[in-house]
């Protein structure tokens, strides 16, 4: 991996981009980015997360073009097409499968997995065209890459599973190449990145000199606020400079959509549901653009001016005149074709999302940790009041800093940690993750029901045999090992079936408890029976990387499988365990 090129797509709920090194050297000092929006009279490093189908489900644009189509696209020739944007929340806290659809603004749905597919395929075509062109015409092809897709640490597993999906599906890498495709968390990223730069690498809302690199035991936390969520990760870093995470990565659903959802909802106060219902349904390009100049607005702390749209304007007066709409609504007026909200209630707009932001930082805060710095990442730091806001909360206990480009900071660490995983040396484990095993049955501690009987004997079926506990600590690289036999001697298979749960496990507990679910499972040939119930079976598991994997190994025969495991499947089998631990 270290003497491959290295891509890295930040597929943001708001923005996506990607960033890329050539060279080692690149990847550790300025990684290369695309510049987005010319079409548009912009230069931005990251471009609207915004897809554009026609009505037969055809890909036709991505991106600042996808938006501009659609924001010129009249009503009855939009409703026809499926235009969506921000769809990257979709996946957020929730158990995903391969036919979970997501609905387009014309309120029609698609398969999200195709939604995404086709997204990552317009964003990995563009890179090898770009870096092509960029790098005196040498032709590239995906191959060529180690390719890294950022997801946030608090997504479910199923939900990172389902972008390495879409990945192999959108051609980033094929069957057997799969390595070459590295699942990055964000905020991990940023913190990879952040904690390379110099002081004047950063906006400072207070002075202070920062050389996180050299500094160990220098502990802070990292706050990506992006545009669907929140997502915290606590790092220390270590001597030599790599970083060990404090706690398990947290954080909720109130980013920077959360602001815009608000002002929506104003706006709708302001003209009344039945004719924003109307709008809404009769101009829905009309409606993606002014929302889109309202999330521009929202970097500022000052009164916010909207140009009306005409549509609005017109279906509007049809009702009575503007100006009354605006009588009786607080904070907002009429202004020859603008309406003028107040700075007042422009910060209303920001309280449900940072009262959740502080609300989190707080829970970390009261821990036994020496926390010395707050870092502010992603699109919506860019926010002068969510800046201001955290500063005042916390200044007094941590140093608030934003890099100067904080919405580069994830592609950029994501290229770094593609070329060196071992830069997040350890994490902390959000489940307790267990496998299914039997033991001798003992009518003094077992429950009854879990009895059964083979020509071995009597066992208890199901027991939750602790593999990592929730909140332990795990290094990215280290295999766990277990051993195990199986339950009859002429057994030519065994099959292992993990759970995970969110408790902390102490003593017996069964899989079939509440808050237990199965994550997966695998069934290993162990044709070798020469040595029966003396055979061992070694379980071996990843638990530290992005992605747990685990592989069975039956040491007679030499007979092994490897497995990723399945988060997505719709539902999982039943089955007797039928491997013990003596």
């Amino acid at each position: 991996m270290d003497n491959s090129y290295i891509i890295a797509i930040d597929f943001g709920t708001a923005y996506s981009g990607y960033a890329f090194s050539l060279t080692k050297r690149e990847a550790e000092t300025e990684p290369r980015l695309k510049y987005w929006g010319k079409q548009v009279s912009l230069r931005t490093p990251k471009t609207p997360t915004c897809i554009l189908f026609d009505e037969h489900e055809k890909f036709l644009s991505f991106g600042y073009e996808a938006q501009s189509v659609y924001f010129r696209t009249r009503g009855d020739e939009a409703r026809k097409k499926f235009f969506f944007e921000c769809f990257k929340m979709s996946l957020y806290g929730k158990k995903l499968n391969s036919d979970v659809t997501i609905e387009a603004a014309n309120g029609r749905s698609m398969k999200a997995l195709k939604v995404f597919t086709e997204a990552l395929r317009y964003l990995k075509e563009d890179a090898l065209k770009f870096i092509s062109e960029n790098a005196g015409g040498k032709q590239f092809i995906a191959s060529d890459f180690t390719w890294v897709v950022t997801v946030p640490a608090i997504w479910d597993p199923s939900a990172k599973q389902f972008m390495r999906e879409a990945a192999m599906q959108a051609g980033i890498v094929t069957a057997g190449k799969e390595d070459r495709l590295v699942i990055a968390l964000e905020s991990e990223a940023a913190s990879v990145w952040c904690k390379k730069l110099p002081a004047d690498g950063f906006e400072r809302e207070k002075n202070s000199e920062v050389t996180f690199e050299q500094a160990s035991g220098t502990q802070y936390i990292v706050v990506d606020c992006g545009g669907g969520t929140i997502d915290i990760t606590v790092h220390e870093v270590l001597e030599g400079g790599a970083l060990k995470e404090l706690h398990k990565a947290s954080g909720n659903d109130f980013g920077g959509q959360t602001v815009d959802k608000k002002f929506k909802e104003f706006l709708r106060e302001i003209f009344s549901d039945s004719l924003w219902d109307a709008y809404e349904k009769e101009h829905p390009g009309e409606l993606q653009k002014m929302m889109y100049e309202i999330s521009v607005l929202k970097e500022n702390d000052d009164d916010v001016e909207i140009s009306c749209p005409y549509n609005l304007g017109e279906m509007a007066k049809e009702k009575q005149k503007m100006e009354k709409f605006f009588k009786s609504v607080r904070g907002v007026s009429w202004n020859e074709g603008s309406i003028k909200v107040s700075k007042e209630k422009v910060r209303s707009f920001f309280a449900e999302s940072l009262n959740g932001i502080t609300k989190s930082l707080r829970e970390i805060l009261k821990k036994d940790f020496r926390i010395e710095y707050i870092l502010l990442v992603g699109g919506y730091a860019q926010s002068l009041i969510l800046r201001q806001h955290i500063t005042n909360h916390f200044g007094d206990q941590c140093k608030v800093l934003c890099p100067s480009h904080p919405q580069e900071a994830i592609m950029k660490g994501a290229v770094m940690f593609g070329r060196n995983p071992a830069l997040v040396a350890s994490r902390i484990s959000a489940f307790t993750y267990g496998v299914s095993l039997s033991l001798r049955f003992d009518a003094s501690k077992h429950r009854a029901d879990k009895k059964y009987t083979n020509k071995e004997g009597e066992w208890c079926d199901g027991i939750f045999c602790v593999l990592v506990n929730e909140n332990e600590e795990v290094g990215w690289d280290k295999t766990s090992e277990y051993n195990c036999t199986p339950v009859e001697r002429d057994q030519t298979a065994v099959t292992f079936a993990f759970y995970r749960t969110e408790r902390k496990i102490q003593g017996l507990i069964y899989v079939d408890e509440w808050g237990i679910e199965n994550i997966g499972s695998i069934i290993l040939e162990s044709p070798d029976t020469a040595r029966g119930m003396n055979r061992e079976i070694r379980l071996e598991i990843k638990f530290g990387a992005t992605e747990m994997t685990a592989t069975a190994i039956d040491v007679d025969s030499g007979s092994n499988v490897k497995i990723d495991l399945d988060f997505m499947a719709k539902s999982m089998r039943s089955f007797r365990n039928n491997v013990w631990q003596k």
